[in-house]
């Protein structure tokens, strides 16, 4: 799992009928030193899966590849990058 910022969303005009539920919002990983120093560093955007109501600028859990099928049970879901949690504060 890493942590990632909300940078927006994406608006669809059709969807699997699976996602239906959540949406699909684009996040920026943060790397260490983003994280402890306030570094401009990031890593590249992606789009993911959320069904928890994150906002821009919230921080989440990402979980990418099988694991973020997992929620989904046995329905067969087009899904690369899930929205874990929401994170309200980091503590090092």
């Amino acid at each position: 799992m890493r942590i990632a910022e909300v940078v927006g969303r994406v608006t669809l005009s059709r969807s699997v009928h699976s996602l239906r539920g959540g949406r699909l919002v684009v996040l920026r990983p943060m790397t260490l030193e983003a994280l402890t120093e306030g570094s401009p560093g990031r890593g590249e955007e992606l789009v993911a899966y959320d069904n928890l109501g994150a906002g821009p600028g919230a921080l989440v859990g990402l979980s990418e590849g099988r694991e973020a099928a997992n929620p989904f049970g046995k329905t067969k879901t087009p899904v690369d990058a899930f929205c874990a949690c929401l994170l309200d504060r980091l503590s090092f």
